[in-house]
């Protein structure tokens, strides 16, 4: 089990603050910030009641069963967008890392094996007026959460089903953070969305995003997704659902 202790020793001399339950670590992150928090300083939480998701969905995190940490970082306001791009290419790293195979990235946000979701990441900003004060890169990763019964199962799946062996949470965060530094030391580069971009996995069939009907036809480099809609015109997608139109019978 996780504890201050062992944190102290996998995180060196960086900030840190452990909950053992928390409602969610990014409004525990953007609190600290709030109040001053160091660059790179990290909250960890070894239950997570009422994380957020995209969209405003729950991020629930058993206790024991995951990884739950946001990272408080004060990037330059164009380089916001490119955040969630840093921590999926960290958490699809340290699953392979781990001994996972078949990772890959969903856009907007999520972290999938095969096509079940692994993990998922969301940034959020904090503001003042019209300048940023700094934001907090949220992380989740099902590490030995059990999905059998639930509405989940065939959806998402846990790093050590993925691997097929016991891992150290710790061992998992020190990577995590590690790859996360070197990724987020990406933001203004090309390094950055070229390496989002291999990851990501576009479907090659048509698509529904925000009731919008079309073919997913590239990635931009501040996440964008874009959409050639039914009627020819291209949009530019922030966020939102990808959902696989289902397939229409001709009637033969």
């Amino acid at each position: 089990m996780l504890d201050e202790k062992r944190l102290r020793a996998v995180l060196g001399e960086r900030p840190f603050r452990w909950y053992r339950e928390t409602g969610s670590t990014n409004a525990e992150a953007l609190d600290w910030l709030r109040q001053g928090a160091a660059t790179g300083s990290l909250v960890l939480a070894d239950e997570q009641s009422q994380g957020r998701g995209r969209l405003g969905r729950g991020w629930q995190t058993p206790a024991g069963a995951a990884l739950a940490l946001s990272m408080v970082l004060r990037p330059l306001p164009q380089d916001l967008p490119r955040l969630t791009m840093a921590g999926a290419l960290a958490i699809a790293a340290m699953a392979e890392d781990a001994g996972a195979t078949e990772v890959s990235l969903k856009w907007p946000n999520d972290v999938q094996v095969g096509e079940r979701k692994l993990a998922g990441v969301l940034s959020e900003a904090l503001w003042r007026g019209d300048r940023l004060v700094g934001a907090v890169l949220g992380m989740g990763v099902n590490v030995r959460v059990d999905f059998r019964g639930s509405a989940l199962e065939g959806r998402a799946i846990s790093l050590e089903t993925a691997c097929g062996h016991r891992l150290d949470r710790s061992r998992l965060l020190s990577l995590v953070v590690k790859h996360a530094d070197f990724w987020l030391e990406q933001l203004d580069g090309d390094r950055l969305h070229c390496a989002w971009r291999q990851r990501v996995k576009l479907p090659a069939r048509p698509v529904e995003v925000n009731g919008l009907r079309g073919m997913a036809e590239a990635l931009g480099r501040d996440g964008a997704l874009l959409l050639r809609a039914d009627s020819g015109q291209l949009h530019r997608i922030y966020s939102g659902e990808m959902l696989p139109r289902p397939q229409v019978s001709d009637g033969h």
